[in-house]
């Protein structure tokens, strides 16, 4: 074990949870709105940070460096065509949500068709977030922290004995910090490690060309450029981890649903001040977009030429950065690491309990004319939070026998919950006579196929084609019963805004700027870029 990089971990980690102690400390965390919402009153450098952090947690350092090694860069897609789904949510759906002044994206769908709806696609997302997203993130955290410090062979225990303790150790350190912290704890703790990933998405391929070149960067970059510039392709080809085709496709879907309706992530732009903090912290979170693949796919395609056969391919990310990385900077990675596992997860955490106790167990309690104070708010959300954590943390362990792959495992089954949702919210807000029986037997209807299609039918399609496939199916669907029943009055959206409306005058200058940018990484990382 290197001992100096544990204590330079050591000392980067409470650093980090210093300041988020220090910025939250007279926080009041006894009302809903300040233990979820940070009493709405985040500027947008905070809501850039939380949004652009709690999206990239170990899941992206592992699994996407893993298909850069073992396919190419293709992968990158992923994370780059999301900057316009991000930029339209901040446009065209952001304005909607805060109009309403809702607490999730379910209490909309209540709001558009009704609250049987709310409560369907309130439990599709705790059981979306119990059984893949917060278990994965504990296990990607788990290999990493494994790597960089190779504590399987310290300690000479088996590997699956490691990962099930370090998923443990994960889970309860981020289940405590979410439960004493609440968002606002989370979102400066985001803030903080995305400027981190910022400085480490530099250093760490320096440092990796330099190793590769035996001291010279510039000899480092020559090799990489020589050999293997199959690998630098971003454009998929049909065998490829993502087929070109698929950005246009469920690619565009998923990123839609992911920063327009996933809770843990609309959670972070909820908290703003105002509209226009929220659309700068969006674009904000944008631009960590088109830097990220310094981090999350750049080692990868370095890992190439220096292990051209590695067993556990998982290991690409922990490995290089353990033996090209000093331990002071070894410690800062492992930092930033750990600290994507522990945001990405508390922010899971805080939604879980969100969804549960304002869409469940509160109005429950009121159906049964049994009234609930602020205190019991809380006390029943935290008592949920340990309850969750203790489910993600026995499951997490077993995504170790996935056989396509951690990342393509997440996108895969996340596309059951997530497209779905989507399909029904961006249906609502066109079709203002759509009824809320459309919505019931729509997502019935997706869910079961799509299901039925990855698990029992060889299709020979891309999931993300299928998902895509679906999509057009359910809304045609959905029109068919707005024809024969439709609702009867049309959908009028009430306002109940409670921060400041007016966007931020700007945003069209830096959306073409920031779509520019998305563009000229898929030049670069194409046949006609630096792969030729």
């Amino acid at each position: 074990m290197n001992v100096g990089a544990l204590l330079s971990f050591l000392l980067f980690t409470i650093l980090v949870a210093v300041i988020s102690w220090y910025k939250t400390r007279k926080e009041n965390l006894q009302t809903a709105a300040g233990l979820f919402f940070a009493n709405r009153n985040l500027g947008f450098l905070v809501v850039g940070g939380a949004l652009f952090f709690t999206n990239i947690s170990a899941v992206q350092f592992i699994g996407e460096n893993e298909l850069v090694y073992t396919n190419n860069m293709s992968v990158m897609a992923w994370g780059i065509s999301s900057v316009f789904a991000m930029l339209l949510v901040s446009e065209f759906i952001m304005p909607v949500y805060l109009r309403s002044g809702i607490s999730t994206t379910p209490d909309f769908l209540e709001e558009r068709y009704d609250i049987g709806t709310k409560r369907f696609v309130s439990v599709i997302f705790l059981i979306s977030y119990i059984v893949n997203m917060l278990p994965s993130v504990l296990y990607s955290g788990a290999i990493a922290f494994n790597g960089l410090f190779g504590l399987s062979n310290s300690l000479h225990i088996s590997y699956w004995a490691t990962i099930w303790i370090l998923v443990w150790l994960i889970g309860l350190i981020g289940c405590l910090y979410t439960v004493l912290g609440g968002l606002k704890a989370v979102a400066i703790s985001d803030t903080v490690l995305g400027i981190g990933m910022f400085a480490g998405g530099i250093l760490l391929p320096y440092v990796a060309l330099k190793y590769l070149g035996h001291g010279s960067v510039h000899t480092g970059l020559d090799l990489l450029l020589a050999a293997r510039r199959d690998h630098f392709n971003a454009i998929g080809g049909p065998k490829d981890a993502v087929p070109f085709p698929t950005i246009f496709t469920g690619m565009f879907l998923v990123n839609l649903y992911y920063w327009g309706t996933e809770q843990y992530i609309v959670q972070q732009a909820l908290a703003s001040r105002s509209l226009a903090e929220s659309q700068k912290g969006i674009a904000v979170a944008c631009v960590g977009k088109i830097i990220s693949p310094l981090l999350l796919n750049i080692p990868g395609l370095i890992a190439v030429l220096l292990y051209p056969h590695l067993n556990n391919t998982a290991e690409v990310f922990p490995r290089i950065v353990s033996d090209v990385c000093s331990p002071v900077l070894t410690g800062f990675i492992a930092t930033i690491t750990f600290g994507a596992a522990l945001t990405t997860f508390n922010a899971g955490l805080n939604s879980t309990s969100t969804l549960f106790v304002l869409n469940l167990y509160k109005p429950f309690k009121e159906w049964r004319q049994e009234s609930v104070s602020e205190r019991e708010v809380v006390r029943v959300s935290k008592r949920f939070e340990l309850l969750v954590c203790l489910l993600a943390m026995l499951i997490a362990p077993f995504i170790v026998f996935a056989q396509q792959g951690l990342y393509t495992y997440i996108q895969m089954v996340s596309g059951l919950f997530s497209v779905p949702i989507f399909t029904i919210l961006l249906v609502g807000l066109l079709h203002k006579r759509m009824p809320a029986i459309a919505a019931k037997i729509g997502l019935t209807f997706f869910i079961v196929t799509y299901s039925v299609s990855q698990l029992f039918v060889n299709t020979g399609l891309h999931f993300l084609h299928v998902l895509a496939i679906l999509f057009v199916a359910t809304v045609l669907l959905m029109l068919l019963i707005g024809a024969l029943v439709p609702r009867k009055e049309p959908f009028v959206q009430q306002w109940n805004n409670i921060v400041d409306l007016r966007p931020w005058k700007r945003r069209h200058v830096y959306t073409v700027m920031l779509l520019l940018a998305m563009v000229a990484l898929f030049v670069i990382f194409s046949p006609l870029g630096l792969a030729r």
